[in-house]
């Protein structure tokens, strides 16, 4: 696909599309401005929101999770907001509630809906699995539907609107797990390892030091929704779209032909994981400035696509397989289509 029939497709001239593709590497710079090293979680992280998507964002304590979801909120200029979660929190305090108010000069009362903080354009739910399920479930709705119903009335969020979750695979005494359809709300599972020797170096140096760094601005909520429509219309051959279906089956061990999945997993990905890998792998290409998504794309998204979809049974627990392991496996067992991707 080239640049003049993707800018038909989408109602936007070429000059457009070309001035909204060239803001996606400073974008990327941007986050690069306050976060050393991660940059796999940092491109996962941008596919995220041209996909449109919501991403838990998984690492051990220290990794800056919080602060790359905070840097990116300042490097989109969206309004954002923080939701601790912690064993007490309730559905009202991110929904938000009513309140009794009085007309000073009637004194008529009447309830007003106070909106809570996930009427925001980037909500950060840390720490997610610290709280009860039914708080953890007021999320689902606003995820998927992106509105919130309380008292009789939906209403709905103003976009573009995400939720990035992080987690703590550690220090699980007092935690909830999130429900698998809660976890499949989710487009992409990014994994934070620890830092290169280097690059915990600069992170001494960074954070030690006497100065405030100024995280610049590189995308407005308007061009990051025109983005998230150019995605949409990036090309996926036939071919692909039978790779993706082929690649999200076989992680089901009732219709698996990889031996591995058939042992230790319980339950594979549903049919939304193809959709999610479909849109991370257009998302991919964008960033990588080409107009057609290629079975390289698709290889690079099916880890965060399938981590968080994968069960792994009581066998596979017991010998201590992880879904990362299964997901590595069926990268390597299903064969990529061989024909051209813009066929």
């Amino acid at each position: 696909m080239t640049i003049d029939t993707l800018a038909a497709s989408t109602h936007l001239d070429e000059a457009e599309v070309e001035r909204l593709v060239a803001r996606l590497p400073p974008l990327e710079d941007a986050l690069a401005t306050t976060i050393v090293g991660q940059k796999v979680a940092l491109r996962h992280l941008t596919v995220t929101l041209l996909a449109g998507g919501h991403a838990v964002l998984e690492g051990v304590p220290g990794l800056a999770k919080t602060l790359m979801v905070r840097t990116l909120a300042q490097a989109l200029t969206l309004s954002f907001k923080r939701i601790q979660f912690t064993p007490d929190l309730m559905p009202g305090d991110i929904l938000g509630t009513d309140v009794l108010e009085e007309d000073p000069e009637t004194g008529r009362r009447r309830f007003r809906f106070r909106p809570g903080p996930i009427f925001a354009n980037l909500v950060l739910a840390d720490e997610i699995n610290r709280s009860p399920p039914r708080t953890q479930s007021a999320l689902l709705e606003a995820m998927e539907e992106r509105a919130v119903t309380w008292g009789g009335e939906t209403r709905a969020l103003t976009p573009p609107f995400f939720v990035l979750a992080t987690q703590n695979p550690i220090e699980q005494a007092g935690t909830y797990p999130l429900p698998e359809a809660q976890l499949d709300r989710f487009l992409l599972h990014i994994a934070l390892d620890y830092p290169e020797a280097d690059e915990e170096v600069a992170i001494l140096a960074a954070t030690t030091a006497d100065r405030e760094i100024q995280v610049p601005a590189a995308l407005d909520g308007e061009s990051l929704v025109a983005l998230q429509a150019v995605v949409r219309q990036i090309h996926a051959s036939h071919a692909l779209l039978d790779y993706v279906s082929r690649l999200v089956r076989a992680s089901r061990p009732q219709t698996s032909t990889v031996e591995l999945v058939r042992d230790v997993v319980a339950w594979g990905a549903g049919p939304r994981a193809g959709q999610a890998l479909v849109l991370a792998a257009k998302a991919h290409a964008l960033l990588a400035g080409r107009f057609a998504a290629t079975p390289d794309d698709v290889r690079a998204m099916a880890g965060p696509v399938l981590r968080h979809r994968l069960v792994i049974g009581f066998r596979g627990q017991a010998e201590g397989i992880e879904a990362e392991a299964v997901a590595t496996r069926l990268i390597e067992s299903v064969a990529p289509p061989t024909d051209s991707p813009i066929r």
